[in-house]
């Protein structure tokens, strides 16, 4: 049996003696579990590449790696410090798994009030852990240390995209990680700051819309809760089950729209336009459709499923020929609406403000209208021909 000591790329220290069986995965398999990385190739000691299990003798060193090139371990940072004894001595970071190659005298000199400053200011003053390769440990994201290290390096706080300075308190850590004082921080990230475009809430077009449809099953309901569909052209399209609640509909179109059984709960339909539109069990609970136009909707679902327009905002609509037998529009506010020759048998308008509210023509058989508001409203009825053709008899 062959035993070998085994150490990671580039470190003479805290090797594992492992037995040599099976082929070289094996070895692979072995040296990551005993060194905790992840080994994809072996050196011997002149950083020449094993390729065959053959090649290993008896008692031989060897170095293990993750894909990064052979390292010649006489070149490690701490053994040089030992050498030398010098503060400006080089030396290499793991931040987050990231290895960063600098001096004592950059992370010191720059900002010697800083946390990295009393790091590194004296050595083993904070008993820094160290990986096995020798590395000092720092547990902060490398895209965020990046800039920090380059600051003091060159005096210039320069971020690449992608890095969001509104987390830039994070490169402070708790205890201002960088940085000696917050206001330190403040001006040094203000100008990137201010030059962040402002969130986007510009509304969602007809074209983005249909892409999401699309990409939806037809039983599945699409969750549209709080978005800006402002002005967008949403006619004759396929909307139901959909959940648009306290979404912004403001002036969109939505003539001949299918918006069965869909969630319009505190919605704004402000200006909007839905003639047409298939309202079948459809729910507006306390929406805004103040001057809408659902000229020809049909709020009726055969299977007895009522719409719910429950204290909405429907002032000034026009709602002229609609089909809205059993709708529930209580305690709604209905003031100049037009409602010429609508169907409301059987509808609840139970404290509705109804004042200077157009109903003539309109079917009112078994609705309640109990304690609704009917000041100024108009009931006349509207003759058709066959209407006339009786009167004339």
């Amino acid at each position: 049996m062959r035993r070998v000591t085994l150490f990671v790329n580039g470190s003479a220290r805290n090797g594992k003696v492992v037995a040599v069986y099976g082929t070289l995965s094996d070895l692979l398999s072995v040296a990551s579990n005993k060194l905790g990385i992840k080994a994809t190739s072996v050196y011997n000691g002149k950083g020449g590449l094993i390729d065959d299990i053959a090649l290993i003798r008896d008692d031989d060193v060897l170095f293990v790696c993750e894909g990064e090139p052979f390292i010649d371990p006489q070149t490690d940072g701490r053994a040089q410090e030992e050498l030398t004894g010098s503060h400006t001595d080089w030396l290499t970071l793991n931040v987050g798994g990231r290895y960063f190659t600098t001096t004592r005298s950059t992370l010191v000199n720059k900002e010697p009030d800083s946390m990295l400053a009393h790091m590194f200011k004296d050595k083993d003053a904070w008993g820094n852990k160290q990986d096995p390769r020798g590395a000092f440990l720092i547990d902060r994201s490398p895209e965020y240390f990046e800039p920090i290290l380059n600051y003091l390096r060159h005096g210039q706080l320069i971020v690449n995209d992608g890095i969001n300075l509104l987390g830039r308190y994070y490169l402070t850590s708790p205890k201002l990680f960088l940085f000696g004082t917050e206001a330190r921080v403040g001006a040094l990230c203000a100008p990137f700051v201010n030059s962040q475009p402002a969130e986007d809430h510009s509304p969602i077009s007809r074209k983005e819309f249909v892409r999401f449809l699309l990409a939806t099953p037809t039983k599945s309901e699409l969750r549209c809760q709080g978005l800006n569909f402002s002005g967008a052209d949403l006619s004759r399209l396929d909307l139901r089950y959909i959940n648009f609640k306290m979404a912004n509909l403001s002036r969109c179109n939505l003539a001949h729209a299918n918006l069965c059984c869909a969630n319009l709960e505190r919605a704004d339909l402000s200006g909007s336009v839905l003639d047409c539109a298939n309202l079948q069990g459809v729910k507006m609970l306390c929406s805004n459709a103040e001057g809408a136009s659902l000229k020809g909707c049909n709020f009726e679902d055969p299977s007895g499923l009522k719409a719910n327009l429950e204290g909405a905002n429907l002032k000034g609509v026009d709602m002229e020929g609609s089909q809205m037998t059993g709708i529930n529009l209580r305690v709604a506010t209905l003031k100049n609406a037009k409602l010429k020759n609508c169907n409301l048998r059987g509808a609840t308008l139970a404290g509705t403000d109804l004042e200077n509210c157009d109903l003539s023509g309109c079917d009112l058989q078994e609705a309640n209208l109990r304690g609704s508001n009917v000041k100024g409203a108009i009931f006349e009825e509207m003759l058709t021909p066959l209407h006339m053709s009786q009167s004339v008899r």
